[in-house]
């Protein structure tokens, strides 16, 4: 094998010497390449990689017009068929291969030619991620297909000889994209000389050349003016809108709004917030600052609650005139002086006409539950009888009895059963 190496490697120096070809050399080119290993199968490969895609990259380098310098880096994930019966107990899952080869590229035609068969041949040397390396002598031939400027598209086949202990006979084919790295420069287009005209409006373009010859412009727009599509007064070359009228202020186009609300900046007191025209592009108002806008707001001027549709909590205030509703055991009368309190629930109510109340009348465990429930639903209508009377509409009140159900404290004491007969006034809105 290293004898047919020489061999090659002679005839192709011999050639290159005796080459008597004035074609351009190679300049040093770059290419991307794509390809296929074939290994050859024997018995102590079984489970190993017989097949492998892999990819690289690859140098050019012209030392005459038949003979080119070429280096090969190809990558893949394989597990290599080495001659595991000798030196390695096997491979049992993929390892990254790097072969790097040199090798000389002899050219059957210059790189005129829009297609060159070659022969090569080199040598090389791989690696895997365990650190095991192997030596090869690549011999193969390809098809070099001319592309743009200086690029070139490169099919190839090679055979790779065993030169080391661990190395596996095996093909490689290819294709690969290369291109030089400095690009061959375009001649220049000679223009024919214009002929001499007249030039009325003294802008360089002249006669039939000038679609406006009494105005001056540009050669670029035939003699015409910088145009103005939108007619704003800002050209098309300065304008940054020019199909969307605008002052020179903003750059051609139109007055912005940044906040989207249909009401441009210059005139919007609020230019970062959505707002409404009627209020000068300002969101509604909340002078109040509790929460509800002034537009549903009834007590624009005063914190409220949505529920009151933005006036005051008032059930607070209600729970201080009905703190003292209290009945003595199985009784269901008041006192005058604890109805009287009620007095001033009648002046609320009458302040906030959509204001409602649920009166709850409730006892202790004392008794059955049969007489307790009719007891608590007589004490929530001695509440409401009175709140009626002072002329608060049977509509704006409900009544129910609880009987012992809902204690706010504890049945064991005196004191406690004191407490849980009672009548309790919630606030509706």
């Amino acid at each position: 094998m290293k004898k047919v190496l020489l061999i090659l490697v002679a005839i192709a120096s011999s050639l290159a010497m005796n080459a008597q070809d004035t074609a351009s050399v190679k300049e040093p080119s770059i290419g991307f390449k794509l390809g296929a290993f074939d290994f050859k199968k024997t018995s102590s490969t079984d489970n190993l990689t017989k097949t492998a895609a892999y990819a690289g990259l690859q140098f050019f380098k012209g030392i005459n017009p038949h003979v080119d310098l070429m280096l090969n880096l190809d990558i893949a994930s394989l597990k290599y068929p080495y001659y595991v019966s000798k030196l390695i107990t096997g491979v049992k899952a993929n390892q990254y291969y790097f072969a790097l080869d040199a090798n000389l590229n002899y050219k059957l035609r210059t790189d005129e030619k829009k297609i060159v068969p070659y022969l090569t041949a080199g040598l090389g040397i791989a690696t895997d991620h365990a650190a095991y390396y192997t030596a090869y002598a690549p011999i193969g031939g390809g098809i070099q297909i001319k592309a743009k400027q200086g690029s070139f598209i490169n099919i190839a086949s090679s055979y790779r000889a065993e030169l080391s202990a661990l190395t596996k006979t095996h093909f490689a084919y290819s294709i690969s994209y290369t291109y030089p790295l400095k690009l061959k420069d375009k001649k220049p287009v000679m223009l024919p000389a214009a002929p001499v005209s007249a030039d009325a409006d003294d802008d360089g373009v002249s006669g039939d050349a000038d679609e406006c010859p009494n105005q001056s412009g540009l050669v670029k727009y035939h003699g015409c003016p910088v145009p103005d599509a939108d007619d704003d007064g800002v050209n098309d070359e300065n304008d940054q809108c020019p199909n969307a009228a605008g002052p020179v202020k903003y750059h051609g186009c139109p007055i912005p709004d940044s906040d989207k609300d249909g009401m441009d900046d210059e005139l919007d007191k609020c230019p970062k917030e959505k707002g409404l025209d009627r209020y000068q592009g300002c969101p509604i108002p909340d002078a109040d600052k509790d929460g509800i806008d002034d537009e549903q707001d009834n007590c624009p001027n005063v914190a409220g609650i949505m529920a009151n549709h933005g006036c005051a909590n008032l059930q607070p205030t209600i729970d201080k005139f009905t703190s003292n509703l209290k009945f003595a055991s199985g009784k269901t009368i008041l006192s005058k002086e604890l109805l009287a309190g009620l007095d001033s629930i009648v002046l609320v109510m009458n302040t906030y006409p959509n204001m409602s109340l649920a009166i709850g009348g409730h006892t202790d465990n004392t008794g059955s539950l049969k007489i307790n429930q009719k007891l608590s639903e007589q004490r929530a209508l001695v509440v409401s009888t009175y709140l009626i009377k002072k002329g608060i509409t049977l509509k704006r009140i409900t009544t129910a009895g609880y009987a012992d159900t809902r204690p706010i404290a504890d049945n064991k004491t005196l004191q406690g059963r004191a407490k849980n007969r009672r009548t309790d006034v919630i606030v509706l809105y």
